[in-house]
């Protein structure tokens, strides 16, 4: 993920706030969880572009002969071949489907075809209310970090932070898939381990930060997106809350200032627990030295004395937890879990 060129359309929009022509929205002091109506298999989902470009005509194949053989119709929405610079269209053109196929009844399900950058761009530019009136399951991670943030900052509704379309679909995420959102299971999230002769396990192993047990609502995502919208309307309240954050490519100096964004606006100090993912190409680079990740982790973690563990299966990874964005969840920071309290789905 291009996070940078992310960073940078953050700067532009900020500068051209004019040409956008929008206002803030209108949301609820006391926004309660809102949950999305469960899918079945027939059902027809929305696949969008609400962040870059997608190069390669065969991603499209990939994605729609995933979700179609995961049970699915598919609807394309009508901008998703649309390229703007690195954009996959203009910023009205992606907020476009992302509002339309909210809007339509016939599909049940919106579903990113890949991250990059760019959704930020795109919130003001969001219909929350009819988000709200129409409840459906989002799916994808990286930079759609932001419409995760948003939509629950605005609507309370839980979302979902897993696969793109055109991203891995292999045994363990399509089991996964299923159990989520066809079988309803209130799912328990544990680190699964590579066959190996080696004397111990050495993948996907957790690192308990400190111990203990903690509930609360699950929030977060990329660390990057999520940063680069704090202050904005569009960023969740974290009191209280489990938050999980994983990113990639990135030097452990600029995780620091971004776990730094954390503690200075305050997010930090209100979680009940924290659970990081993996860093995936996160070592430190040439120059003076560095601080380690594990360093910046405990720097900023461990004083909060909060249950907390690390290396969780979330992030830019093929076998990927698909944690819902708003959900009420139990975690275990001894034994690097956490299950879902209830359904995450409208009844």
């Amino acid at each position: 993920m291009q996070k940078r060129d992310f960073l940078k359309s953050i700067s532009l929009m900020a500068g051209s706030a004019a040409a956008l022509s929008f206002t803030l929205p209108e949301k609820e002091e006391d926004a309660k969880v809102l949950k999305p109506h469960a899918l079945q298999k027939g059902d027809t989902v929305g696949l969008i572009a609400p962040s870059a470009a997608t190069a390669d005509r065969m991603q499209f194949t990939y994605a729609k002969e995933a979700l179609e053989a995961l049970g699915f119709q598919v609807k394309m929405g009508k901008n998703l071949m649309n390229r703007r610079g690195h954009l996959a269209g203009t910023d009205a053109e992606r907020a476009t489907d992302l509002n339309e196929m909210f809007a339509d009844k016939e599909v049940k399900a919106i579903i990113s075809i890949r991250g990059g950058s760019g959704a930020a761009r795109i919130l003001p530019l969001i219909d929350y209310k009819q988000i709200a009136k129409n409840p459906k399951p989002l799916l994808g991670y990286s930079d759609i970090t932001a419409l995760h943030c948003a939509i629950q900052a605005q609507t309370g509704l839980i979302t979902f932070h897993g696969p793109m379309g055109s991203g891995s679909w292999n045994s363990f995420n399509v089991e996964q898939f299923q159990k989520l959102f066809f079988d309803q299971e209130q799912m328990n999230y544990e680190n699964i381990h590579a066959e190996s002769d080696d004397l111990v396990v050495k993948s996907n192993r957790i690192q308990t930060l400190k111990g203990g047990k903690a509930e609360g609502k699950i929030l977060g995502g990329n660390l990057t997106v999520l940063t680069a919208i704090s202050g904005s309307p569009y960023y969740p309240d974290f009191k209280d809350a489990i938050l999980f954050i994983e990113d990639v490519g990135e030097d452990p100096y600029r995780m620091d200032r971004m776990m730094s964004t954390l503690k200075l606006n305050g997010t930090l100090d209100q979680i009940k627990g924290f659970i990081f993912g993996q860093c995936s190409d996160c070592e430190p680079g040439g120059g003076y030295g560095s601080l380690t990740l594990d360093q910046v982790l405990d720097d900023y973690i461990l004083p909060l004395s909060i249950p907390a563990y690390s290396g969780a299966m979330i992030g830019h990874i093929s076998k990927q937890f698909i944690v819902p964005v708003g959900a009420n969840v139990s975690m275990d920071a001894d034994a690097g879990t956490f299950k879902l309290m209830e359904s995450v789905f409208e009844s």
